[in-house]
């Protein structure tokens, strides 16, 4: 089985539980450290004449993290593809259990066995915390309802100001996220690289929360320690007066 990503996610889950199966990845596919692939470009703008050289048995691919022409134009040169798009904690365990047996794993890896645990009885803020949740700005971007990260939050006792939102990520203005009257908002340090100093200043007096964007956003092993590490930043925000 040669398999190529274009999930950074799904890259880590591949390299560390099937070694020597991942002939390619993107260049933003950073997990494992040093993992030594052939790199075919963006996750939106990847070199498809990389990735048909590498002659894939299977491309990797997700709904938010890939572009559907991609997608088309392999299926159209004949690259079987697969395109994940988990939108729930439960969801992501099933598909990467029911990904990795289809590529031949033996077994259930020992970091997806420690996910499932991780994620029965997370640890939650208490009380319940409403949030909004940037994802990028200059415009400004927000979660909106039924995505992963979402989830994620929710059950870590974070709901979100925009989960209803017919959009998954609406732009709104920053009055009018300040309208909202959000009791946190969560910065994670990807997609956007919310940091102590942009981002918080945005919000004077209201906690601002800096998050782990892999483990925020990411399904593959980061989601094992995710709960554990997410719940100690949600606890630990920063106030800009």
């Amino acid at each position: 089985m040669r398999v190529v990503s274009l999930v950074p996610s799904l890259t880590e889950a591949v390299a560390l539980t099937l070694p020597g199966v991942l002939v390619g990845a993107t260049d933003w596919c950073s997990h494992p450290a040093g993992l030594d692939v052939a790199r075919v470009g963006g996750s939106k703008y990847p070199d498809l004449d990389r990735v048909r050289a590498l002659r894939p048995d299977l491309v990797l691919l997700n709904v938010e993290e890939n572009r559907r022409a991609d997608a088309e134009a392999l299926r159209a040169a004949g690259v079987p593809v697969r395109v994940t798009y988990p939108r729930t904690v439960p969801g992501a365990l099933t598909e990467l259990g029911d990904l990795l047996t289809e590529l031949g794993a033996p077994t259930e890896p020992a970091w997806l066995r420690a996910a499932r645990r991780a994620w029965e009885t997370p640890p939650r803020l208490t009380p319940t915390r409403r949030a909004v949740v940037p994802v990028w700005r200059r415009p400004w971007v927000v979660l909106g309802g039924d995505t992963f990260a979402g989830d994620v939050l929710r059950r870590l006792g974070v709901v979100n100001a925009y989960d209803e939102h017919p959009e998954r990520y609406p732009r709104p203005a920053l009055t009018e996220l300040r309208e909202k009257e959000p009791d946190l908002v969560v910065l994670p340090d990807e997609p956007y690289l919310f940091t102590a100093d942009d981002g918080p200043e945005a919000f004077p007096g209201v906690p601002c929360a800096l998050l782990s964007g892999r483990h925020l956003t990411w399904y593959g092993p980061s989601l094992a320690e995710a709960p554990a590490l997410l719940a100690d930043q949600l606890s630990r925000p920063v106030l800009v007066d």
